[in-house]
């Protein structure tokens, strides 16, 4: 309630000037609108500057709790659509002459073993995730409360990407070894690089794999987010309510 009296002793204010024929500079406007802003963008739903950054927060754990589960579970990213790892796409030509000399079974094995190595990694995802969401600051979190519906996954990824990628890098390189990514692509590319004239492949599937890994749990968060935001039945906790329920 002090903010909603506030912001309208300040328009009240304003609009008087206006009203005595008072010049007013634009300097002054634009500080006027920016308090306004302030005003209403903490006085919804009583939503203090502490509400609103423990909401933003719960809501990226809960998301990136639910995506790392749901991606390092067997088939996590194997049986996903939305996630799953292709054939490295600049050596598509790779896969398509293998299948044409035959080799079906050992191509859909490679393909598999990308995505248990993916979902090896993203066992380790979760506290990466989690540690970063705690360094949220209240202008992050006010820019992210009025932001659009993935505005939450999309800091997360700005803040996260690159210590992610440094960091699953080994893991991948682990969980390639684990999933043995390499004995079912060597009898692929060697078939290919055999042939008379073609050029020859061998491309960096640690780096492949480990970049699909981020975009894909990176996408099964903002999944989450966007199910927060619009379906009141996703907001398990008070706090998730209050912030996300206008």
């Amino acid at each position: 309630m002090p903010e909603k009296k506030n912001m309208k002793t300040l328009v009240i204010f304003i609009f008087s000037l206006l009203a005595g024929n008072v010049l007013l500079s634009q300097n002054i406007l634009d500080k006027a609108k920016e308090e306004i802003k302030k005003t209403v963008g903490n006085s919804g739903n009583g939503l203090s500057n502490d509400d609103i950054i423990t909401g933003l927060r719960e809501a990226l754990n809960q998301g990136s709790t639910k995506a790392s589960g749901s991606a390092s579970k067997i088939d996590g990213f194997f049986k996903n659509p939305a996630i799953k790892i292709p054939f490295p796409p600049e050596v598509a030509i790779v896969e398509k002459t293998a299948r044409q000399l035959g080799l079906h079974k050992q191509t859909d094995a490679f393909v598999k073993s990308l995505n248990r190595a993916a979902e090896e990694a993203s066992k380790e995802a979760a506290p990466i995730l989690l540690s970063a969401i705690k360094s949220m600051t209240i202008t992050d979190g006010l820019s992210i409360l009025n932001g659009g519906e993935t505005a939450a996954t999309d800091y997360l990824k700005g803040k996260t990407s690159a210590e992610l990628t440094a960091r699953f890098t080994p893991i991948v390189k682990r969980a390639i070894a684990k999933a043995q990514v390499a004995k079912y692509w060597k009898p692929v590319v060697k078939k290919y690089n055999k042939i008379p004239g073609v050029q020859k492949k061998n491309p960096n599937l640690e780096s492949y794999i480990t970049e699909k890994t981020v975009q894909g749990l990176f996408k099964l968060i903002a999944q989450e987010e966007v199910n927060i935001r619009k379906d009141p039945a996703a907001r398990a906790t008070d706090i998730l309510k209050r912030v996300f329920g206008k």
